[in-house]
C-alpha cells in the first residue's frame, strides 16, 4: 500500500507542478522517479522519456503509466495516471474562469511568460545531466556529434523529432551487437565472437 501511496505522491507533484505542459513536468517526473524515490537510474529514466516522445500525446500521462506499471504493475499503473492527471483537473476547474477573466491582465500574461524561460532552464539542466551520463556510454565526441546532428535534423531540416528518436533508438539497438562483436586470436587463428 506504501509503494501506492508513493507512486501517486510522486505523479501528482509532478503534475501539480508542471505548469506550462510536458517538458516543464519533464525534470519534476526525473527529481521524483531518479531523486527521490530511486525507482530508475538516469540511464533508464533517458530511455523512457525518448520511447514517451516517439508516442502521440501528453508526455507526462505516457511516463506516469509507463513508469507506474513498471514500479506497481497494473495497480501502479492506473495510481500514477491518475496522479498525473488529476490536478491539471482541479486546476482547470478551479482556474479556468477566474483566468479568462483576468487573462488579458498585464500581470497575468506576464505570469505565464515567465513560465518559458524557467522551462528551458529546467529542460537545460537535464540535458547537462543525460550528457554528462553519455560520456560513460558513447563518450563525448560521439555524444555531442549525435546532439549537433540532432539538432540539425530537427530546426534545420524539419524532420520530426519523433522520426529523429525513432532513428536513435534503432541505433541503439543495432549498435550494442557491434560493440559485442570482439576478434580473438586463437592459436595463430582470429574468430569472431
Amino acid at each position: 500500500m506504501k509503494l501506492y501511496l508513493n507512486i501517486f505522491i510522486a505523479f501528482f507533484r509532478s503534475g501539480m507542478l508542471g505548469f506550462g505542459g510536458g517538458p516543464s513536468a519533464i525534470p519534476l517526473v526525473h527529481k521524483e522517479v531518479v531523486g527521490t524515490f530511486k525507482w530508475m537510474n538516469d540511464e533508464e529514466f533517458s530511455d523512457v522519456l525518448a520511447l514517451g516522445n516517439t508516442l502521440p500525446g501528453p508526455i507526462n500521462t505516457k511516463m506516469a503509466g509507463y513508469i507506474g506499471y513498471r514500479v506497481g504493475g497494473i495497480r501502479g499503473l492506473i495510481v500514477a495516471l491518475i496522479a498525473a492527471i488529476f490536478p491539471t483537473v482541479l486546476l482547470m476547474l478551479a482556474l479556468l474562469t477566474s483566468f479568462n477573466q483576468f487573462r488579458d491582465n498585464p500581470r497575468v500574461q506576464g505570469m505565464t511568460d515567465a513560465v518559458v524561460p524557467i522551462v528551458g532552464v529546467m529542460m537545460g539542466v537535464l540535458t547537462w545531466s543525460f550528457l554528462k551520463k553519455a560520456k560513460n556510454g558513447l563518450g563525448w565526441k560521439n555524444g555531442i556529434i549525435l546532439l549537433f546532428v540532432s539538432i540539425i535534423c530537427i530546426v534545420v531540416l524539419h524532420i520530426h523529432p519523433g522520426i529523429v528518436i525513432g532513428v536513435l533508438l534503432v541505433g541503439a539497438l543495432i549498435l550494442p551487437e557491434k560493440k559485442n562483436k570482439m576478434e580473438v586470436k586463437v592459436e595463430g587463428k582470429s574468430e569472431s565472437l
